[in-house]
């Protein structure tokens, strides 16, 4: 039996194809070991959203052959479509998987160790067709990933992405259904959609394909997906990955609202708040866009999680233009920024841009953002003090000498509570405080049995 250890970089996009990949290689007869130990095959997922992103991916092939240096190593993903084949042989990869190739991992392994061509890379930018890949089982106990969209089609200036994933395409609803479905049996009670550009599934379709996947004959959309999953009686949560700000309207929001398994958690992408800048981007919305999004948001959520991605020091950033996207984001108050100081992208628009900003300022801006991000994410949690709330929990830990059972509710915030309940088991109760300065603390009410295990205790 060979053995294969994988590593993963970037976004949750690639953690769910990573697992689609091991389940391929079990199925191969691979056992999957963790990536630090002896493997026959090492498989880098890589990722290319930044020049920093390309050096991690170098990095971690680098790592592989140097743990075993007479291993196979596999590079898959995005820094696969943005470098040369030549780049990659000389970093040290032995086979080369792109972009809707994934699922040719045995294959390509294969055709390596029997000396036939191990390398399977297309141009994206004329690739129309979804690449299925599927998982009925995953690491996590109690939530998984799940891909239903690839491709962008958005251009932003400082992004490479539309040029190494491609154009949008969007997953079958029945596949995406079944696999619901296969899920939950296995155990799993709450899915994450997610895709490259979430808000453009079924966007790709023509009017007759979209009807084909409708329930009823209408246009497939993301809410049409999302009512569809929510009917699979095994799932209990649904929560969104990153959308778009202009995806929020009344309709969707409306329509959200009357779905009670839909998570009142939401990531509209921001990456500035002045409409100068935004511009600059190529960003397809302005602040009164979003301002209006967010609205719509908590006029049909009690108090929903609004979290998002912003970038300090993109071209041209004047002082006043970040003091405007400062207080662009204290207005709308996140309760998480995941903030980025703005990284050269070789073969972008913003890479060309005169008045690139120093590292020096970026740093400065970055902890501005950052601490008005910890005080809001503080100020959200202390909002919930007092309130009742269900928690999906996940791990025990050890504060102090207590033990506790944590999760997560349905915002996504962490909680923990002390209780007999074990992992993947929903419990209620009243938020009396907080624990840590990232832990609410729940005391129990009610307890949803299931057949949850104890996981293994995390020391804090």
């Amino acid at each position: 039996m060979r053995t294969a250890a994988f590593h993963t970089l970037g976004c949750k996009v690639n953690a769910y194809e990573t697992e689609a990949m091991e389940q391929i290689l079990i199925e191969n007869g691979y056992k999957i070991v963790p990536f630090e130990e002896q493997a026959d095959v090492y498989i880098i997922n890589t990722c290319s959203v930044t020049n920093i992103a390309d050096r991690k991916s170098r990095q971690m092939i680098h790592r592989a052959r140097k743990t075993n240096p007479h291993a196979v190593v596999a590079a898959a993903g995005c820094y696969v479509q943005a470098v040369s084949e030549e780049v990659l042989v000389e970093t040290g990869v032995d086979v080369i998987i792109g972009n809707n190739h994934k699922k040719e991992i045995a294959e390509l392994l294969e055709a390596y160790f029997t000396g036939r061509e191990q390398s399977a890379v297309s141009d994206m930018t004329h690739m129309h067709e979804y690449e299925t890949l599927a998982v009925s089982q995953t690491g996590e106990h109690t939530r998984a990933y799940l891909k239903v969209q690839d491709g962008c089609n958005q251009f932003c200036s400082y992004c490479i992405i539309p040029y190494v994933r491609g154009r949008i395409r969007s997953r079958s609803l029945e596949d995406v259904v079944e696999e619901c479905k296969r899920l939950g049996q296995a155990g799993i009670r709450e899915v994450v959609l997610t895709g490259i550009h979430l808000s453009s599934y079924g966007k790709d379709w023509t009017e007759a394909d979209s009807q084909s996947g409708g329930p009823n004959g209408e246009l497939v959309t993301l809410l049409t997906l999302i009512r569809a999953i929510h009917q699979v009686e095994t799932i209990e949560r649904i929560r969104i990955g990153s959308l778009e700000p202009r995806i929020v309207t009344e309709e969707f929001a409306g329509a959200l609202a009357q779905l009670p398994k839909v998570c009142p958690h939401f990531h509209l992408s921001l990456q500035s708040g002045c409409d100068s800048v935004l511009k600059r981007m190529n960003r397809h919305y302005t602040t009164q866009d979003y301002r209006q999004g967010c609205a719509i948001l908590r006029k049909y959520f009690h108090n929903p999680v609004i979290t998002t991605d912003v970038i300090v020091g993109f071209p041209g950033e004047t002082e006043e233009e970040f003091q405007a996207s400062l207080a662009f984001a204290e207005e709308i108050h996140f309760y998480e920024m995941h903030v980025f100081k703005y990284s050269r992208r070789r073969g972008t628009v913003a890479d060309r841009m005169e008045q690139q900003i120093s590292e020096a300022v970026k740093g400065v801006r970055s902890h501005q953002m950052m601490a008005l991000a910890a005080r809001m994410s503080q100020e959200y949690r202390q909002s919930l003090i007092g309130s009742s709330q269900t928690v999906l929990l996940e791990e025990e830990i050890s504060l102090n000498g207590i033990t506790y059972m944590t999760g997560y509710t349905k915002e996504y915030v962490r909680v923990a509570v002390q209780t007999e309940a074990a992992s993947n088991t929903m419990v209620s109760g009243r938020a009396a405080g907080m624990l840590t300065k990232e832990i609410l603390l729940l005391i129990e009410d009610r307890i949803d049995r299931n057949n949850g295990t104890r996981v293994k205790m995390k020391e804090k």
